[in-house]
């Protein structure tokens, strides 16, 4: 069996996430779809995180497992077979070598995600952020989000399959936000995230910066449960999957945005 660690990016703004699911396109089945035609033979191609419909990522990874090879390939050939056949919103930034029982999500160890808020119309990147018209009071969000450090049941911020026994606990090592020109960013990491989770925390922190709902109405919400913060959901544009830590790895330390506005 041979195995390589897939480093990736894309613009999810077309697809239905990252998840294959049928009769719908997806990042993943697009992938696939590249590794069938340059390896003409069994493959399997799992990732480390399954971003909803229209997220993106900065860096998402994946491991590619091929049970034979009909030639020698390097890693870069790989890297450039795969975008020689990916659409243009789906980019393979590396390719390396790696142990045969690299597992992409089950080896990771903290994941971050990063909201992108803009505080003015933007004619190049609608489909990357969230253009909040109203005046927010980004102290009042900080403080909010800093409530989110810790383990928490986060059953109010997210959306529950029934189908599934899933805990609700999650332990968020990192929540802050902070100020980059025109954009107000939202920046949280944890070993994993619930269904709709950090797209209705932000929902509930744009609220608390409108001054519709307190820190301590935010507060309730991780103590208590409730549906109010369904109705608040923000959207997918914004949201990216902006970096996937293995043991060793730092976590990020800048306050930039993915994207900056010009």
């Amino acid at each position: 069996m041979h195995t390589w660690k897939l480093e990736i990016e894309y613009e999810g703004t077309r697809y239905r996430g990252w998840q294959i699911q049928h009769n719908a396109n997806t990042v993943q089945s697009e992938l696939q779809k590249a590794a069938y035609q340059l390896f003409s033979g069994k493959v399997e191609l799992g990732g480390a995180g399954r971003t909803d419909a229209g997220v993106h990522a900065r860096q998402q990874f994946a491991h590619l497992r091929v049970a034979e090879l009909k030639i020698n390939i390097t890693p870069r050939q790989i890297q450039h077979g795969f975008n020689d056949l990916l659409p243009h919103d789906i980019n393979v930034k590396r390719v390396l070598n790696t142990a045969e029982n690299f597992d992409a999500r089950r080896d990771a160890v903290q994941r971050f995600y990063l909201y992108q808020i803009s505080t003015r119309r933007t004619a190049f990147a609608k489909n990357l952020v969230w253009w909040i018209k109203d005046d927010l009071k980004v102290g009042v969000k900080k403080e909010a989000a800093g409530l989110l450090v810790g383990k928490h049941n986060f059953q109010s911020f997210c959306e529950i399959d029934e189908t599934k026994k899933q805990s609700t606990l999650v332990k968020v090592e990192h929540a802050a936000v902070f100020t980059d020109g025109d954009l107000i960013c939202f920046r949280i990491g944890a070993s994993h995230f619930l269904w709709k989770m950090v797209r209705r925390i932000v929902g509930m922190l744009a609220e608390v910066g409108r001054g519709n709902a307190s820190v301590n109405d935010f507060n309730r919400l991780l103590k208590f449960q409730s549906n109010a913060a369904a109705q608040y959901t923000a959207p997918p544009s914004g949201l990216f999957l902006e970096r996937v830590l293995y043991p060793g790895d730092a976590p990020p330390n800048e306050n930039k945005a993915v994207f900056p506005l010009g």
